[in-house]
């Protein structure tokens, strides 16, 4: 948090400032009815958005423009802060610090923003603006071009200024040539000095060491001198909407150290769930120690050190989430999370911990954590909340639907290695199970997952749907919700409208479509009920139909028929059972 004094001092285009006096609160927030484009960005959604896209800076509001800065005060969101905070972020998702500050009575508004991502333009009213002495502008062609081409660095492989190599825990050390000569069978690897394994490793070049260095195997108290956000920060809590925690444990040690205990504590408090199948009951815990650990590297990777903040590991009885600064790395987002090759923003201590056997291959993170949790029965991994600036994973221990995890191990038992389901197939046949519509899933696995004859395909034209196979129902021990999912005939469809029409005497076909959805589509409908017509089951007047009252007569002459045949068989047997055996 910066100060007053501070404040004055700064220049408002070399330090990325910008002072408002708003003595009454009257800066606007949007720009308001103002008629004039040039005239609306000068609010503070304006503001705010062109110092994100400059690298971050602050908006000051309560003290002059002019050098040295006066603090005049202001009533600008006074009371109000948090929204004015939320607001912010909803409208142009900037994440911003918003906080006063006093000197005497008179009071500061000080809206700290952050730094946009490597390579994302933020824009307000569509446009990418950038401060222009005392205007904001659309961003120049050149600047957003630089912009949306850059790279992020890797900071991992920056050279730590100052580090040395008396400055690393001996302990890590041990453990990452012992998971290094495991992992590569290797066991010569254990033998060589500390220099040379840092070198072959890339930890050091040129004798000087890197940041990977720092964060995998520096001491405690070098950590904390460097790079302090480099530490993980546990929090029980009880209740879910607790906001206060019951815990707080602070992992400060390097990863290697770290990596083992953090899992030791999380598992302290893991329950489990007995499953039963057959005679054998098993047990699966509340969170599967591969998806944590999963999760936990994926942040150590791709978070992005140069923001302040830790990592925040937040357990509850059963769900944990994990927050790591830095948005999702340049090309990845919600939609392709799982579909494109990840690119961690660390790559050299990405390389080091798979070279030790702590993570598989580059990518594969976030296919375990989804396929694990899966086949558990439990609730996709949520990654909704992450935004630009943020990664937000919330992990759900709570057992959705036992069957499904019992269906999937089923199957992967029977398949032949080279046909195992992919993590994609997995998550395919889980949006199946929760009805998704045709148009949102992968038509391609779609078809493998036909072939294979896991699912099965109802309907026709546009009204094509999909249904996991009949193992699952069986699994579930629903057989007649697997019967009662099968195509409806026309004898069905008629059977449903008659029943409908009984009740309600009449109906628009709108009715018969909703009787029918997500089973047959409009047009079927509205073929087989002009059939209906035309065979004068139904009848129709304008846009309405009943049924048909020859239709009623005729269904009464079969009934009468029936009465009259039973009647005659009753009588009959009557009589047999009253003659006289002869003899």
């Amino acid at each position: 948090m910066i100060t007053i004094e501070k404040l004055k001092k700064l220049k408002e285009s070399e330090d990325k400032v910008e002072f408002k006096k708003g003595e009454g609160g009257n800066i606007s927030y949007d720009g308001g009815s103002k008629p004039k484009p040039s005239d609306r960005r000068r609010c503070i959604l304006g503001y705010v958005t062109a110092l994100c896209n400059e690298g971050g800076g602050y908006l000051v509001i309560g003290m002059t423009d002019n050098y040295p800065h006066e603090v005049v005060g202001t009533k600008q969101n006074l009371g109000s802060i948090g929204e004015l905070e939320s607001k912010i972020y909803t409208d142009i998702g900037i994440r911003p610090s918003i906080y006063e500050l006093f000197e005497e009575e008179k009071r500061v508004l000080v809206i700290e923003v952050p730094s946009r991502p490597a390579g994302k333009v933020f824009k307000f009213e569509d446009v990418a603006l950038m401060r222009v002495g005392e205007e904001l502008k659309p961003m120049s062609d050149e600047f957003y071009l630089k912009i949306i081409q850059e790279q992020e660095p890797d900071f991992s492989e920056q050279i730590c200024e100052g580090l040395l190599l008396s400055d690393l825990d001996e302990r890590a050390i041990v453990i990452l040539k012992e998971k290094y000569a495991l992992k590569q069978n290797n066991p010569q690897f254990k033998l060589l000095s500390d220099s040379q394994m840092l070198s072959d490793l890339g930890l050091s070049v040129d004798g000087k060491l890197t940041n990977a260095a720092l964060i995998l195997l520096a001491k405690k108290e070098i950590l904390q001198e460097k790079l302090p956000q480099a530490k993980v920060m546990l929090e029980y809590r009880n209740l879910e909407n607790q906001i206060s925690f019951d815990n707080r444990i602070e992992f400060a040690e390097p990863f290697f150290i770290i990596i083992d205990e953090l899992w030791n504590t999380i598992n302290l408090r893991n329950g489990s769930f007995p499953i039963q199948d057959g005679a054998f009951i098993f047990n699966v815990p509340f969170f599967n120690e591969e998806v944590i650990r999963e999760s936990v590297n994926n942040a150590i990777t791709h978070r992005d050190y140069r923001r302040t903040s830790e990592i925040v590991i937040k357990q509850f009885p059963q769900r944990l989430d994990i927050l790591n600064a830095g948005g999702f790395p340049i090309g990845v987002n919600l939609d392709n999370l799982l579909k494109t090759p990840s690119t961690p923003r660390n790559r050299l201590l990405a390389d080091v911990l798979q070279k030790t056997g702590i993570v598989e291959r580059s990518g594969q993170g976030v296919d375990k954590i989804f396929y694990n949790t899966l086949i558990e029965g439990k609730a996709e991994p949520d990654y909704s909340k992450s935004d630009n600036f943020q990664v937000n994973l919330k992990l759900s221990a709570v057992i959705e639907d036992r069957a499904f995890a019992l269906f999937i191990v089923a199957v992967q038992d029977e398949l032949p290695e080279s046909e195992k389901l992919s993590v994609l197939e997995v998550i395919t046949l889980n949006m199946i199970k929760k009805g998704i519509t045709k148009n949102d899933l992968d038509a391609e696995i779609v078809s493998k997952l036909l072939d294979k004859k896991l699912i099965e395909k109802r309907g026709k034209t546009n009204a094509v749907y999909y249904i996991l196979s009949k193992d699952y129902y069986e699994f579930t021990d629903e057989k007649a919700k697997y019967y009662n999912l099968q195509e409806l005939d026309e004898s069905q469809v008629f059977n449903i409208i008659f029943q409908f029409l009984l009740k309600e005497e009449k109906a628009k076909m709108k009715d018969f479509v909703g009787l029918f959805e997500d089973k047959l589509s409009r047009k079927q409908v509205r073929s087989r009920v002009e059939k209906f017509v035309t065979n004068e089951s139904l009848e129709q007047q304008g846009a309405v139909y009943r049924i048909n009252d020859a239709y009623i007569k005729k269904m009464e002459v079969y009934a009468e028929a029936i009465s009259k045949t039973i009647s005659d068989l009753e009588n009959n047997n009557g009589m047999a059972k009253k003659r006289p055996k002869k003899g």
